[in-house]
């Protein structure tokens, strides 16, 4: 005969907290990506997609880089363009969609009865191919669309967004990381921690939003 045990009050808390957390970290998300989203149609609206640029050798050169065999055959194709384009959420999902859990736990919203250092470890691989996958269909896409991309201002903001966003994690590497050991298991990591998961989320939303609000506005 088997014994069933009806959770404890203090078990039933302890779920009903984690659950308040993740529900907090997803209405937080929703809430800024809603406003990023909001910030990037106002600068779509008050600032003309198409800017020009003065560094017409540059110009000159994105011209000639999308005219090439490889180019056209990119944008051309009616199989090679969208499968590319396929690929390249894919490596998104796989990338940013990933790394948000880490996030998640530098926060403390998520995953805050497991070490960070764990978390991390089980992120960072798949991370790593998924932000390999989007940079090379990312070069595809470029390629096929250099001289569009360049006279685009959201392509500009997508890019100076990446860049934060890879000094945000060089930083939480090479300085944030490094003092793991004295809080790695703590369910709300120190503010210098919190602070990288924030900022990290918040930066690859806006390249993922602005990324969209750029293929719109080709």
């Amino acid at each position: 005969m088997s014994v069933e045990f009806a959770p404890t009050v203090t078990e039933t808390r302890s779920v009903s907290h984690r659950w308040s957390h993740i529900r907090n970290g997803l209405s937080a998300g929703a809430i800024i990506s809603v406003l990023i989203s909001a910030a990037v149609w106002f600068l779509a609206d008050v600032i003309p997609s198409k800017t020009g640029s003065p560094f017409e050798p540059i110009r000159e050169l994105c011209r000639r880089i999308a005219e090439t065999r490889v180019g056209r055959g990119i944008i051309e194709s009616t199989l090679l363009f969208p499968t590319i384009e396929g690929f390249h959420l894919i490596g998104i999902a796989l990338s940013i969609g990933v790394l948000c859990w880490l996030d998640l736990r530098l926060m403390g919203l998520a995953f805050t009865k497991h070490p960070v250092s764990k978390v991390w470890k089980q992120v960072m691989p798949v991370a790593v191919v998924g932000f390999g996958l989007v940079f090379l269909t990312g070069g595809f896409l470029f390629w096929a669309e250099a001289i569009t991309a360049f006279d685009s201002v959201h392509f500009w903001i997508k890019v100076g967004l990446i860049m934060l966003a890879g000094l945000n994690a060089l930083y939480f590497e090479l300085v944030t990381h490094k003092g793991i050991a004295a809080w790695d298991n703590d369910a709300i990591p120190p503010l210098r921690a919190r602070v990288a998961g924030f900022v990290s989320l918040v930066l690859w939303t806006s390249v993922i939003i602005t990324g969209r609000t750029m293929a719109y506005s080709f």
